[in-house]
C-alpha cells in the first residue's frame, strides 16, 4: 500500500491537472485505507480508471464524485483466481455463466477472476483457450483471466504451454493427480509439464489426490451398497490428498524446483507436505477454499437422505472431529497457505446434483461460493483468526502477486487499477438462496450470518455495485494478458 501523501507536493496539482486532462475524478473519503503493510486512516483520489493519489483525510476537497467512507475498510477488490463458469461436468455444466457469475462476484466484493480453459485429452491446447474466450467475451461485469488445465500432456501440449506464456498471458497450468479417464496426468505427463514450465517460468497448478486409488475405493464402496453423498468423502481420505501432495513436491523438485502451487488444499496432512517443502525453501505454494475453513463431512455431506449432495466437491469436506480447519487457519496466519479461492463450480440439486441419486460417483462435483470469498474469510478477523492485514492480503494482494497481475490489480496504490471495495465492518451479512446473485437453487452456505458486510464495489474507476443494486452492464470486464508470478521464493 503506498504511504499517505506526505505533503511534499502542492494540494492542488492533483486534482486541477487531472480535470485539465479531462479525467473524471472519484474520492474515497474517511475511511481506513487497509494493505499488507497496514491499515491507515487515509484518502483515495480515483482518476479515469486508476489511482491517482493516497492522501491525508480532507487534504483534497473537490472531485466529481464523492464516496463518504466513513467507518469502513477501503480495500483492494478480490481477486479469487480459482473459478469453473460453465465448466462441463459428469454429463452437465457448472449453471453459473460467465454473465452470473461475475455479476455474483461483483455483489460479493470480487472484482477479478482467473477462471480454467479446459484443453481434454487429444484436442489441441489452443482451441481449448479460444472456447473459454468465445464463453467469456461480452459477458462479465469484472475483469477475468484464464488459467490452462492440461488434460493431455503430450509434445504439442508442451509446446503450446510456451506459446500461451509469451503470447496469450496465459502463465499457469494445472494438473490432475484425480479423475482418471478425464483430466488424469501420470507421474511421467507430470514431470514433463514441470520440466516445460521451469524453462518457460510458468507456475504448475495441481489437483493432488491420488485418482486411482480413490477409483478403487469408490467402487467397492458402491459394491457394499454404500451410495449416499457421505461415502463421496469417505472414499476420498486426506491420506491419498497428503500422499499426491508429497509425490507431485517430490517431481517439482526434480524438475529443478519448478514453482508448484496446489489448488483447494483441504486437510492436515497436506499442508505438513507443503509446510515442509517451504521450509525448506522451495518454491511450493497453496490455497485454500471457504467449505474447507468452516463445514465438515459430518455436518454438511454427512445430511440426511441425499442433502449431503449440496455439499459433493473434490476434495471433499474433511471430518470436524480431527484438526483440519484448526490447521487450515493456522496455515493461513503462517503464509504456508497463501491465498484463499472458492473453487466456484455451482451445480443445481433439480436435474444436476440429482444425477447421482443412487450412486455418490456420479454428483457433479462443485460448491457455489464466489459471492461469499471476501465475507466468509473476514469471519477470520472477527473472530480473532487473521489480522485484517492478512485477510486483505489472502483474498487480494497474494493473488494478483501469485498469478501475474500485480501491481496492476490486488493493492491500493497510485498507478494501479482502481479496484476498490468499500467494506462495513459494522455491517451484516445473511446468506442464503433468497438473497444471492449466483444461478444455484441452493446456497451451501444458507443461514450463515456474517458480522461485516460489502457496502461498494468500485472496478477500474466505476461503481459498479453500492446499496441500490449493480450498476454495471455485461461486458464491462476486460480479459486481462498475465505477467509470470511476482510471488517466488
Amino acid at each position: 500500500m503506498s504511504t499517505v501523501d506526505s505533503g511534499d507536493r502542492p494540494l492542488d496539482r492533483g486534482v486541477s491537472s487531472l480535470n485539465a486532462a479531462g479525467g473524471r475524478t472519484l474520492l474515497i473519503t474517511g475511511g481506513t485505507v487497509v494493505g499488507v503493510t497496514g491499515a491507515v486512516e487515509a484518502d483515495v483520489l480515483v482518476d479515469g480508471e486508476t489511482i491517482a493519489e493516497i492522501v491525508q483525510p480532507g487534504r483534497i476537497p473537490v472531485a466529481d464524485r464523492v464516496l463518504d467512507a466513513t467507518g469502513k475498510y477501503v480495500i483492494p477488490g478480490g481477486i479469487d483466481v480459482h473459478t469453473h463458469m460453465q465448466l462441463p461436468f459428469g454429463g452437465t455444466f457448472a449453471s453459473d455463466t460467465f454473465s452470473t457469475g461475475t455479476r455474483a462476484a461483483a455483489f460479493g466484493g470480487t472484482t477479478t477472476i482467473i477462471d480454467f480453459a479446459v484443453q481434454r485429452t487429444g484436442e489441441v491446447v489452443q482451441d481449448g483457450l479460444a472456447a473459454w474466450h468465445a464463453k467469456a467475451a461480452g459477458e462479465c461485469f469484472v475483469d477475468y483471466g484464464f488459467h490452462m488445465i492440461l488434460g493431455g500432456v503430450d509434445e504439442d501440449a508442451l509446446k503450446a504451454m510456451d506459446q500461451l506464456v509469451a503470447d496469450e498471458g496465459v502463465t499457469s497450468f494445472k494438473l490432475f493427480m484425480a479423475y482418471p479417464g478425464v483430466f488424469y496426468s501420470d507421474d511421467g505427463q507430470i514431470l514433463r509439464a514441470m520440466q516445460r514450465a521451469r524453462d518457460n517460468g510458468a507456475v504448475i497448478m495441481m489437483h493432488a489426490e491420488n485418482g486411482i486409488a480413490i477409483d478403487v475405493l469408490v467402487q467397492q464402496a458402491l459394491a457394499r451398497g454404500e451410495t449416499d453423498p457421505v461415502y463421496h468423502g469417505i472414499t476420498r481420505p486426506p491420506e491419498l490428498e497428503a500422499e499426491a501432495t508429497h509425490r507431485a513436491i517430490v517431481l517439482a523438485g526434480v524438475a529443478r524446483d519448478c514453482p508448484l502451487y496446489f489448488v483447494h488444499l483441504s486437510a492436515s496432512g497436506a499442508l505438513e507436505q507443503v509446510a515442509a517443502a517451504r521450509d525448506a525453501g522451495r518454491n511450493v505454494f497453496a490455497e485454500t477454499c471457504p467449505q474447507y475453513l468452516y463445514l465438515t463431512l459430518e455436518d454438511q455431506l454427512g445430511a440426511p437422505g441425499f442433502e449431503g449432495a449440496k455439499w459433493v466437491a473434490s476434495p471433499p469436506l474433511r471430518s470436524g472431529h480431527e484438526s483440519h480447519r484448526a490447521d487450515l487457519w493456522k496455515g493461513l496466519r503462517s503464509n504456508d497457505l497463501a491465498v484463499v479461492s472458492t473453487d466456484h463450480c455451482p451445480f443445481c440439486m433439480k436435474e444436476q446434483k440429482e444425477l447421482g441419486l443412487g450412486d455418490f460417483s456420479k454428483i457433479p462435483n462443485g460448491i457455489g461460493t464466489v459471492e461469499h470469498r471476501v465475507d466468509l474469510v473476514y469471519q477470520g478477523v472477527v473472530d480473532g483468526k487473521l489480522s485484517v492485514q492478512r485477510w486483505v492480503e489472502t483474498i487480494a494482494t497474494t493473488p494478483a502477486r501469485m498469478f501475474g497481475l500485480y501491481p496492476r490489480k490486488g493493492v491500493i496504490a497510485p498507478g494501479s487499477d482502481a479496484d476498490i471495495v468499500l467494506y462495513d465492518p459494522n455491517g451484516r451479512t445473511t446468506i442464503g438462496v433468497a438473497s444471492h446473485h449466483m444461478n444455484l437453487d441452493h446456497s451451501a452456505w444458507e443461514g450463515y450470518e456474517i458480522a461485516g458486510r460489502v457496502d461498494t464495489v468500485v472496478s477500474r474507476g466505476e461503481v459498479i455495485v453500492d446499496g441500490t443494486g449493480l450498476h454495471a452492464t455485461k461486458g464491462r470486464g476486460r480479459y486481462l494478458r498475465r505477467g509470470l508470478s511476482s510471488y517466488l521464493l
